[in-house]
């Protein structure tokens, strides 16, 4: 071949295939990106499904309940308070890893999952009791948007 073809070649390549393998990469890293995202909503997921566990070992505090015992023992007291803290450690790791404002359509689906299992507690009035406390030290982004959903189940 002559060193004109081989020139026309190289050019060809610069012109279609250095554009096709940036796209070729930029898909591969939003595929890789996806796989990431449901990666942390299956682990956080599980994390949910362990701690409904918890909650399902402890029935003398009916957290599943929509009624507030008001008789709790100080031993039960402290119980639901420890479990309370583990749910809102539990939901601020699932704000943190999967809020933003700007998702996707999947995205956004899996936070509207994470959001529902917030404002059901939040209808509870014995966890928006506690709330105020339960969010001292914790991300101020996430302590407002709790507070804002919890706002829609007061008074």
């Amino acid at each position: 071949m002559k060193l004109e073809t081989w020139e026309l070649l190289s050019y060809i390549v610069t012109v279609f295939g250095f554009p096709l393998a940036i796209f070729a990469f930029m898909i591969e890293q939003r595929k890789e990106r996806e796989n990431e995202d449901e990666e942390v909503y299956q682990l956080l997921t599980a994390d949910y499904t362990d701690f409904l566990k918890l909650v399902m070992a402890n029935p003398d505090l009916q957290l599943r309940s929509n009624c507030e015992i008001t008789s709790l023992t100080e031993e039960q007291q402290e119980r639901k308070l420890v479990i309370f803290e583990i749910l809102i450690s539990l939901f601020e790791r699932a704000y943190l890893l999967s809020y933003d404002e700007k998702m996707s359509n999947k995205q956004l689906r899996r936070w509207r999952s994470w959001e529902d299992f917030m404002s059901e507690w939040c209808e509870r009035e014995d966890f928006r009791k506690i709330l105020p406390r339960l969010l001292q030290g914790e991300d101020p982004d996430f302590a407002a948007h709790i507070k804002q959903l919890a706002a829609k189940f007061s008074a």
